[in-house]
């Protein structure tokens, strides 16, 4: 096989995170390719091929899967160029099965090596309470569908940095967004607004942040652009390009008497009132402007300004109450995280400390705090560790909203945070981001020595990696359960209970 050649073949197999297994008739190496479906036959492009591991890049599927939806039948219009979801064309029930096939060919061999039987502790995959519009957070990107194209603003087009696909009737949100993304785009197209362009630099036009808290209802909105509203002309520069700002000035000044310049204040002062006209399902309870002059393609804060109403909302989980601003961390699907964190509770069980008068608990990479909170009335005491700082602050803020006095949240690296800890843990509970937990930290935990431990993950071959290391120290799986929070994409969050073997 040749790198750059087309070839044909059929999809044998699908890992996580969704690689595919080609195989391609008279050819002994199997080609992995992104985004297709077991059963298909697809044409492929080989990108990559050596020290016998061969990549493709998918041209088009020829036939489809058996279990394949086509046509109408797709939930969403833009799925397939829109690069947001993968499996839109799937049923729900076999999203969840294939989601379980996958937990099961990564743990089921870990768990295997210490004597566990996968099937005995494995509890399924729990489906999120909605397939469609559970999202309550997205980032929305400003650009162009093609090359100097007309303005788009949506989720990038599958397999491109830079385009843009306007994605106006998106299913994994609800009519809200929509109407906001849609309101958005009609605005500034008609004031001829440039959008940020990476190559060049140039452009204002960045981001649109959009959040809805699920059980109160309030809305978010924040604008992200750059300060480059204006472009100084060449003809109002001087040889080395350093602007003439008299010139300019005046420039502008006899622009603005003709209709030909809109100044910032005056164009995001519209931009809220289009929003503030809409008809909402929901409550506007903000609506932000943020400078982002950053190169890269990041949503980041260099200074927020309120447009209309507050800089945060409120959101409801497990009788709690979380205050949200535009950059806090919160799970993504608010009555997924319910499902989750109630499994988690659940694992936890009844907390007993080595006094008798209740346990004390380590939440480690604990976020903003939302399951030291949920387990804050059982325990004596919780306390959170977190590298991000504004993370812990607001975990400090919403525990004083929810009334509890037990918890203790400290910001740093958890390797580090531990040694200034005098209370040591009766149960840890751990949820370390994609990448696992860094094997220091992780033998700092394990020294520990509690009886049982927790740990939610939302990336499974982490958690393969971590769950060797805990095991062969001494721990072993009791319970394996998933919760699927994003339907439709290749991701799924697993809780695994622990508890130390007696020697």
């Amino acid at each position: 096989m040749k790198k750059g050649q087309i070839y044909e073949g059929m999809v044998e197999h699908v890992s996580f995170p969704n690689k595919c297994v080609v195989a391609v008739e008279g050819e002994e190496k199997k080609v992995v390719v992104k985004n297709a479906l077991e059963g298909q036959k697809v044409s492929f492009r080989l990108s990559k091929a050596r020290k016998g591991k061969c990549e493709g890049n998918l041209l088009e599927v020829l036939e489809p899967s058996p279990v394949e939806l086509t046509g109408a039948d797709v939930p969403c219009r833009h799925f397939g160029a829109c690069g947001g979801c993968t499996y839109q064309q799937l049923s729900y029930e076999n999203q969840l099965g294939l989601k379980a096939k996958q937990i099961r060919e990564l743990l089921a061999p870990v768990l295997g090596e210490a004597g566990t039987d996968f099937d005995a502790v494995f509890e399924g995959v729990m489906a999120s309470p909605k397939q469609f519009g559970y999202r309550n957070k997205m980032e929305f990107s400003f650009g162009d569908t093609c090359k100097d194209g007309e303005l788009a603003l949506g989720m990038h087009k599958r397999g491109s940095f830079y385009d843009i696909v306007t994605v106006a009737d998106c299913q994994i949100v609800d009519e809200d967004f929509r109407k906001i993304l849609t309101a958005t785009l009609d605005y500034f197209v008609s004031k001829k607004i440039s959008y940020f362009h990476k190559n060049t630099h140039e452009g204002y036009l960045r981001h649109l942040l959009v959040r809805k808290a699920t059980k109160t209802g309030e809305i978010l909105v924040d604008l992200v652009t750059t300060t480059q509203l204006h472009k100084p002309d060449e003809a109002f520069c001087a040889a080395d390009g350093t602007p003439d700002m008299v010139a300019i000035a005046f420039h502008n000044a006899e622009a603005r008497i003709k209709g030909e310049i809109i100044h910032e204040e005056e164009l995001l002062g519209g931009f809220a009132e289009a929003l503030t006209a809409l008809d909402l399902d929901g409550r506007l309870a903000g609506i932000l402007h943020t400078h982002n002059d950053s190169v890269a393609d990041v949503v980041k804060d260099e200074g927020t300004d309120i447009l209309y109403g507050e800089s945060y909302f409120y959101e409801e989980l497990l009788g709690l109450r979380f205050k949200i601003s535009p950059f806090s961390f919160f799970q993504t699907n608010s009555l997924g995280a319910e499902v989750l964190y109630d499994v988690a509770r659940s694992y936890v069980g009844n907390l007993h400390g080595r006094s008798g008068d209740g346990a004390v608990v380590y939440d480690l990479y604990s976020g903003t705090g939302t399951i030291a909170q949920i387990l804050a009335p059982v325990a004596k005491k919780v306390i959170g560790v977190e590298i991000v700082e504004e993370a812990v602050e607001a975990a400090k803020e919403n525990a004083a909203l929810n009334g509890l006095c037990n918890c203790e949240f400290l910001a740093g690296d958890v390797l580090k945070v531990l040694d200034n800890i005098t209370e040591k843990p009766d149960f840890i509970v751990l949820d370390p981001p994609r990448d696992g937990i860094h094997p220091k930290a992780l033998e700092r935990i394990i020294g520990y020595g509690v009886d049982r431990m927790v740990y939610i993950s939302c990336k499974p071959t982490s958690l393969a990696r971590d769950l060797e290391v805990l095991q062969a120290r001494g721990y072993r799986v009791d319970r394996v359960r998933c919760v699927d929070m994003f339907p439709a994409t290749v991701h799924v969050e697993s809780v695994v209970l622990m508890s130390k073997v007696e020697k």
